[in-house]
């Protein structure tokens, strides 16, 4: 605060505790340059400057990774503050798999997103509730609960907004394929993963049944997972050992029969990790026992077999007790609506610019799973970089000249250092080396079609980002922090797109930085891929996974309650009640 405003403040304060407190104040300010004084016959200017504009309405849709720390980093004090979801807690949902077997408890990663709010000193609205329609052009969200908690007796109310932030999430993809969502299990939501605990039970319970044949025993427990990217291989691990260290002394008569199945259209599983982390994953998986089934396209489900096919051994079915799929997310019914509003239909998830805003419309921001960064490309603005870069206007570039402006080239354009890092170059002079070979850098001069021929292939450096709670996690962070400072450069908070202008970088594009990635395989063991090209495989590597989630988690009470879980587990192995 500067320390005018610091008098301004205090002033209005006095005046309203009454004339002799005023007048010393009005004193002091008059003593420190009368910067305040002309306010004493206007005391009516001041109470009304205290009490300041209405807050902006600001709803926020959603309390998973992306809303909830938003919220936790947004300064609540500069806006009126709603929050809608259809689940009133926020899930660590990367402890799922955990809850499918019984390793974790379903609560003990769950933590009341009104004791989240509650610690902004109460200046955040929730409701139980789910946003079926937005309208952008009225600045309307149209909700229905399920509680009926409205007037109207049929669950159904508006609410109008200032700022909407969309952080809805995604729903399994199933690739329309025939029988999924009738027959398969999805690992999404605490009701998936409980869903799976029980039908885990049930499929042994039936197995146990004295009046099956080997054959039907051996269907009953064969656990089929649809997907080979960590979730599914997670609850794959989870699994065996579930079967391996609890059910098989409680079901002696069963344990020989159950399969575990992995079923990946790739060529290999886990492909978001390094070779070294995949290798390993699938060598485990085969000593394990679990049938990794790879370049396999999964045709339907039925309620008795799943049927697949393979470009060698063609289509064939084989029946299962238990099909999970997990195989990627896909778009919810409302973001799809708002997409064709937005003239953004046919895409996978919702387009937003670097600065988490809904291509389209104004005053909407998405982030996490539900939305994707439209990076902009060099190429389209290359004559601009090209003019602004040219400071003597001769109409070609030097180095040094392209030197001046390379930070605000990286910090618009990241995918420029991203290849300079791929081709591992030094600086942007490395990029000319090739076809310059025999002159001297420093006295190059490039026209304009040089300097585009010298970035043609930096676009190619685009990825979208992935859809992980670390990605959500800080796309919310970040968004929070914009809104904490919007007030300052409320006209255009990413400043003129020429990048030598003043106020350029008021507010920076959002950078994802990557902290590395776990792969539980089970046994106690688990591979780690960090940032740095480190690689960690064993033993060792599940007890730092340990540490990390129980330090990542929200609360203090949920960090306690999964270490007691995993202490639980160790002494007393997993609970196989079936409720």
């Amino acid at each position: 605060m500067r320390f005018t405003d610091f008098l301004l403040d205090r002033t209005s304060q006095a005046l309203r505790r009454g004339p002799s407190i005023s007048k010393l104040v009005v004193l002091f300010a008059v003593s420190s340059g009368g910067l305040v004084a002309y306010a004493d016959s206007r005391s009516n200017y001041f109470v009304e400057s205290s009490q300041g504009p209405p807050k902006k309405k600001l709803v926020v849709l959603g309390t998973g990774w992306a809303g909830t720390s938003f919220l936790k980093n947004l300064d609540t004090s500069q806006y009126d503050v709603q929050v809608i979801s259809p689940r009133n807690y926020f899930a660590f949902t990367p402890l799922l798999p955990s809850v499918t077997c019984g390793t974790v408890e379903a609560r003990s990663i769950v933590e009341p997103i009104r004791n989240i709010v509650k610690k902004k000193g109460g200046q955040i609205k929730f409701l139980e509730a789910e946003c079926f329609k937005i309208d952008p052009t009225s600045k309307k969200i149209h909700c229905r609960s399920n509680i009926g908690t409205n007037l109207d007796g049929n669950g159904e109310f508006m609410l109008a907004y200032d700022c909407l932030v969309v952080a809805l999430g995604a729903k399994a993809n199933t690739f329309n394929t025939p029988g999924v969502v009738e027959n398969c299990h999805f690992l999404k939501e605490i009701e998936d993963a409980q869903k799976i605990r029980r039908s885990v039970m049930n499929c042994f319970e039936r197995a146990s049944l004295p009046n099956l044949t080997e054959e039907e025993r051996r269907k009953n427990v064969h656990f089929v997972v649809v997907g080979g990217g960590p979730t599914g291989i997670e609850f794959a691990a989870e699994l065996h050992d579930y079967v391996t260290e609890d059910l098989a002394i409680l079901y002696p008569g069963v344990k020989d029969l159950v399969k575990i199945s992995v079923i990946e259209a790739g060529d290999h599983i886990l492909t978001m990790f390094d070779k070294r982390i995949t290798k390993f994953a699938e060598e485990k998986f085969q000593r394990d026992g679990i049938d990794l089934k790879t370049n396999f396209k999964v045709v339907k489900v039925s309620d008795k077999a799943i049927t697949m096919s393979n470009p060698s051994t063609g289509e064939f079915s084989l029946p299962y007790g238990m099909v999970v799929w997990s195989t990627g997310i896909g778009t919810r019914p409302v973001m799809l609506d708002l997409m064709k509003q937005v003239n953004q239909a046919g895409r996978r998830v919702l387009a937003t610019d670097e600065w988490l805003r809904v291509l389209g419309c104004s005053d909407v921001y998405a982030l996490g799973d539900c939305a994707t960064i439209s990076q902009r490309r060099v190429m389209e603005d290359i004559a601009e970089i090209f003019k602004v870069a040219d400071i003597d206007n001769s109409g070609t570039l030097t180095v040094k000249e392209i030197k001046d402006v390379l930070d605000d080239i990286c910090v618009r354009y990241p995918q420029v250092e991203l290849y300079m890092k791929t081709k591992q170059m030094k600086d942007f002079s490395d990029l000319l080396k090739e076809s310059r070979s025999n002159a001297k850098l420093e006295y190059i001069e490039l026209s304009i079609e040089d300097f585009k021929k010298a970035l043609c292939n930096v676009d190619s450096q685009v990825k979208n980002l992935p859809a992980t709670a670390q990605v959500a996690a800080q796309q919310g962070e970040y968004l929070a922090q914009c809104f904490n400072r919007m007030k300052e450069c409320e006209e255009n908070p990413e400043g003129p797109r020429r990048i030598r202008e003043p106020g350029r970088h008021r507010f920076r594009p959002f950078r994802y930085k990557h902290l590395g990635q776990f792969a539980p395989l089970g046994g106690e063991q688990a591979a780690a891929q960090l940032p740095g090209d480190w690689i960690s495989i064993g033993h060792s590597t599940q007890w730092l996974w340990y540490s990390v989630y129980a330090s990542k988690q929200v609360s203090w009470r949920t960090r306690m309650l999964v270490v007691s879980d995993w202490a639980r587990r160790f002494i007393f192995g997993r609970d196989s009640s079936c409720i």
